[in-house]
């Protein structure tokens, strides 16, 4: 994040003109706002840390952070006076930002700030009073099941704290909010006896706590005029056993966080409500008819993007993983690093799950159709779209966002998270990457690593990090042996289809006919410095495989010993054949993985490409 709190309160020392506040105009609004918004950020590892509902996925604070970020940019853009306007730029930059249940719940209660104001210029108390009662019922109205002692209560409740003040004459902003936020504290601490999950995990609920900290923060700047107070963190509201309620799976039972923008002309918010409501949980639908922002608990996020698209223009999708979430923030007790990987690499399921590993998914493109890769496209869906669809496929790296959401939840449970991504000879993954890691408060948590490989190299390097994390090594120790094992690390294509190549334009017409003609099979290979290019070939279209192993096994030293992955698309008897045939001729052999291929050799390769990945395990 490129605003702190810390170059806030230089930016905006005290000021004695804000006592007795009796209007807010478009530049108060924004000075108070930010005041609650550098407070928010500062408590959002707290409430990622008592977050249980509506499951605990420790995300909470990291997603109401993302979200206000959002408008906390609008603000740095924003000059405007009129107090109307300045609300609908944070409403449509809270829409466009939202993340996660609690931050969709925050951008509809804003939208209803600003439908209640946009022709107000100054906001009196009584302004202020029916714009916060009509940005309680948004929220409300926003989720199809609503639950008392969650943020929907506390906004319920300040909302009227604050219409029975200004009924009783109140006058000064300052007052008003402090009746309000005093009212909004004790709705929080009595969150868990209106929801039990809470009362079971003794805490109260994550999302109305980040609400009263933004009052808070706001409140303080009214009527102190400063931000340099830190902000307050009740430590008894923190749980005496963290690894407990991380693998509590409490009510949820569906797996991805899944959320997506729709715009159109005039969306009909109530079909799209009704047909969304029948495809998971926890359903949260914000903003206008002509731009919606979808927040669903699912098992298959591509449903939720193939309906939104029956109604406008889809942008915006991302996945998360609850499940694995929550086996992170289960297994910190262990472990001080968390190591993440984007989709290109190419990992067993079951290492993937055993070695606690979170993944960026890339974006795949089938003509006009998106995809997020491994999530809401298999490996085998994305063969079978690749030889039906008329379209060649196009894949694109994960939008720093993508990375920064999931660099921002791991940071907060860990000491470091290191990134193990595709090479940056290859795609601009690695950048994107860096460019989120760069925003990571406070700044040093994240490193991000080059691979210096794809596919299942890729994933052999990230195996071995996060082996290495997982046997207590601190993040230098980690990092050094994740850059010493991509230096020794190789990956080997082999090709039998160049007509996918020639489809994608990474292999002119002229060459395939040649390959075809003299019956050659082209054989890629990753450089020291992480370009794939191809570097041989196998002669004859007969015993192509045995001819394969050969050439692998003459440029590695067989007296080392090997980790080794082979992977197939829609293959599987090539690569046994593979498998077995190295198993023999590696005498050292430390550990074989199988893995299916995805898409960073699939675009290319098609159906029938095989890949051989070893690395030293000396």
């Amino acid at each position: 994040m490129n605003t702190t709190a810390e170059s806030l309160e230089m930016e905006d020392p005290g000021d004695p003109t804000l006592q007795g506040v009796a209007y807010l105009d478009g530049a108060r609004l924004r000075r108070a706002l930010r005041a609650g918004i550098a407070r928010l950020m500062a408590g959002q590892d707290h409430l990622n840390k008592i977050n249980v509902f509506p499951i605990p996925d420790g995300d909470t604070g990291t997603n109401m952070a993302l979200t206000m970020h959002s408008v906390l940019q609008a603000l740095e853009r924003c000059r405007e006076r009129h107090a109307g306007r300045t609300l609908s730029t944070i409403a449509d930059a809270a829409l466009d930002g939202a993340r996660g249940n609690s931050g969709a719940i925050l951008a509809q209660f804003f939208q209803g700030l600003s439908d209640a104001t946009v022709d107000l210029s100054r906001l009196r108390p009584s302004d202020f009073s029916a714009a916060v009662t009509t940005g309680a019922q948004y929220a409300r109205e926003a989720l199809t099941e609503p639950r008392e002692g969650t943020v929907l209560s506390v906004l319920g409740d300040f909302a009227h704290e604050v219409q029975v003040h200004v009924a009783d004459g109140a006058r000064d902003f300052g007052d008003l909010l402090g009746r309000g936020l005093e009212r909004a504290r004790d709705s929080l601490a009595r969150t868990p006896e209106r929801l039990e999950a809470l009362r079971r995990a003794g805490v109260v609920d994550a999302g109305a706590e980040g609400f009263v900290m933004l009052l808070a923060g706001m409140h303080r700047f009214l009527t102190a005029g400063s931000l340099r107070e830190p902000p307050e963190v009740p430590q008894t509201l923190l749980l005496a056993s963290e690894e407990e309620l991380a693998i509590d799976h409490g009510e949820e039972t569906h797996r991805y966080c899944t959320e997506c923008m729709v715009t159109g002309s005039d969306i009909d918010r109530r079909r799209l409500r009704e047909e969304l409501a029948r495809l998971g949980s926890s359903l949260v639908l914000a903003g206008t008819h002509s731009k919606c922002k979808i927040h669903i608990h699912v098992d298959e996020p591509q449903a939720v993007f193939r309906l939104a698209a029956e109604f406008g223009q889809v942008s915006g999708e991302k996945a998360d993983d609850m499940f694995r979430q929550q086996a992170s923030a289960h297994h910190q007790a262990a472990q001080r690093v968390a190591v993440i990987t984007d989709s290109a690499a190419d990992i067993p399921d079951e290492e993937f799950e055993r070695l606690n590993l979170q993944m960026v998914p890339v974006r795949v493109m089938f003509g006009d159709r998106s995809y997020l890769d491994k999530i809401s496209l298999s490996n085998a869906e994305f063969f079978k779209e690749l030889t039906t669809n008329p379209n060649h496929p196009t894949t694109s790296q994960p939008a720093p966002g993508d990375f920064r959401r999931l660099y921002e939840f791991l940071a907060s449970h860990y000491d470091h998270v290191v990134s193990v991504n595709l090479s940056t000879r290859v795609s601009g993954t690695l950048q994107a990457a860096k460019s989120a890691a760069s925003r990571v408060k406070p700044e040093g948590r994240v490193t991000v690593v080059d691979s210096r490989n794809v596919s299942l190299g890729q994933g052999l390097v990230v195996m071995h990090a996060a082996r290495c994390a997982q046997a207590g090594m601190d993040a230098a120790e980690v990092i050094r042996e994740t850059e010493r094992v991509a230096g020794q690390t190789y990956s080997f294509g082999l090709l039998r289809n160049l007509d996918y190549a020639v489809r994608g334009g990474r292999v002119p017409r002229s060459r395939k006919v040649v390959a075809d003609l003299l019956r050659i099979t082209p054989v890629l290979s990753t450089t020291p410095d992480g370009m794939v290019v191809a570097n041989g070939v196998i002669l004859g279209r007969r015993n192509a495989l045995p001819k394969f192993v050969d050439y692998v096994l003459k440029r590695v030293d067989r007296s080392r010993p090997w980790r080794v992955s082979v992977g197939d698309a829609q293959d599987p008897e090539g690569a046994e054949f593979l498998a077995r045939a190295l198993a023999d001729r590696l005498p050292k052999l430390e550990t074989l993985y199988r893995a299916p291929l995805g898409t960073a050799f699939g675009v290319h390769g098609g159906p029938g490409t095989l890949v051989v990945s070893l690395q030293a395990a000396d």
